[in-house]
């Protein structure tokens, strides 16, 4: 697992336990978020944008206002709503909630929340389009090694799956991966897949949905997979 920690401990969550149990779990985060210093000033704002549960952890600790939040991703929208702001879900992409902002036009001033590095350019379409939209970044995603655990399973090729969220991790862990590693690459988009291009010759899978949810089903149609494999009675 290449989340941050407390994202990936909350997508094993949605995995069968079984499986937890007979594929152990190896976590190494790629990534670590820090908040960055500085107020976050909702002054003259009539409506935020989340784009990851990250930005909604992070406003949601900095200060104490709550607004109306558009959000990318139902999980996002979930935390953003038990976080106390009036969070609505507005598609799984940065590029549908631009599309459907453009759409609607929502009266008064945007603000997107995000990390130092930022995808969708959403804060600059939207002004484009005519709805007033800014962007802060309120936190820093430094890159992590791969912990000792992850390098020496690596090394040894032992046959992993591999979830990869973002196309700043899967570059990262393309850079660090040892050429021989036997791998099953699971990829959130068709950008995270070709931010591998030393790994293209591995076997990769790529979610049909932005989501979580789809990133953890294929996970377990892969891991299915693999433990057939391991588990068939050898031929005559």
């Amino acid at each position: 697992m290449t989340r941050p920690l407390s994202a990936a401990q909350r997508f094993v969550d949605l995995l069968p336990s079984e499986m937890c149990r007979e594929l152990p779990i190896i976590y190494s985060p790629l990534m670590e978020i820090a908040p960055l210093q500085g107020l976050i000033d909702l002054g003259g704002i009539d409506a935020v944008i989340f784009t990851s549960g990250e930005g909604v952890r992070v406003a949601s600790a900095a200060q104490p206002l709550r607004l109306r939040a558009y959000c990318v991703g139902e999980r996002t929208a979930s935390a953003a709503c038990e976080a106390g702001w009036s969070a609505q879900y507005v598609g799984d992409t940065a590029d549908t909630l631009v599309e459907a902002l453009l759409a609607s036009r929502p009266s008064g001033k945007l603000l997107h929340l995000h990390g130092e590095y930022t995808r969708g350019a959403v804060a600059e379409r939207l002004s484009e389009g005519g709805v007033s939209c800014s962007g802060q970044a309120i936190y820093r995603q430094a890159l992590c090694p791969l912990s000792a655990e992850a390098e020496a399973a690596l090394t040894a090729q032992i046959p992993l799956i591999v979830p990869l969220f973002s196309p700043r991790t899967a570059a990262h862990f393309d850079s660090l991966c040892p050429e021989k590693a036997h791998l099953s690459l699971i990829a959130m988009s068709d950008a995270v897949a070709e931010a591998m291009p030393r790994l293209q010759s591995r076997v990769r899978h790529v979610s049909k949905f932005p989501t979580a949810e789809a990133m953890a089903e294929l996970v377990c149609d892969v891991a299915a997979a693999l433990l057939r494999v391991e588990t068939k009675p050898p031929e005559d």
